[in-house]
């Protein structure tokens, strides 16, 4: 599964709410899996939209044909617009579906890992950090997906913020001594947005 990440910033609020109602012809696209998202809490004009796709090639081919008419209805209404790809490698807790409706919120982080490190990066995702997120209560699903030089995206689905602050408190310092996070990571950036149910087709 391919992930995209779409990050801008929104110089017409209502225009581009508007605009993102006519994302609503996306599920006609053969390969598209489902597509979410909301405004930054952070910032107030910052808009995170994920998108799902099956491959590379249905992705690739979908921005060939119907990706600029789609597109059309947000013109304007936005600058910096920051894209990225990634493939998708694993569940944080299991069964990862690209469904919105279930959660209130969405935390995601980029991490940019050190070449040597790659490799105990994922481990340590995958035995410490991912079974301490599964267990959080209100945490509902999530995935790990890689980018090439690199590039890490963890993205993890909420059902409120007060959950997804108790395991920030409780359990973030700890297990980041545990992992070595600081030893593996040259960058970290990251968000927590608040899910728009209109967005999500």
């Amino acid at each position: 599964m391919l992930v995209k990440w779409i990050r801008c910033t929104v110089v017409d609020r209502r225009g581009f709410e508007r605009g993102q109602r006519k994302w609503a012809g996306l599920p006609g696209e053969p390969g598209f899996r489902g597509q979410g998202g909301g405004w930054s809490r952070g910032r107030q004009d910052v808009a995170h939209v994920f998108a799902f796709w099956e491959s590379r090639a249905f992705y690739d081919s979908f921005m060939a044909r119907s990706h600029d008419r789609l597109a059309s209805a947000q013109a304007g209404t936005f600058k910096n617009a920051q894209v990225r790809l990634f493939d998708y490698r694993f569940d944080v807790k299991t069964g990862f579906e690209p469904r919105f409706t279930d959660a209130d919120l969405l935390r995601v982080a980029l991490c940019r890992v050190h070449e040597e490190r790659a490799e105990h990066y994922v481990l340590m995702q995958e035995k410490v950090w991912n079974p301490a997120m599964a267990g959080s209560p209100g945490m509902v699903r999530g995935l790990f997906g890689e980018a090439p030089g690199h590039e890490y995206l963890v993205l993890s689905m909420w059902r409120s913020a007060a959950e997804h602050g108790k395991y920030r408190t409780e359990r973030v310092e700890r297990l980041a001594l545990r992992a070595q996070t600081e030893a593996d990571i040259a960058a970290l950036t990251g968000d927590i947005v608040q899910l728009e149910p209109s967005w999500t087709v």
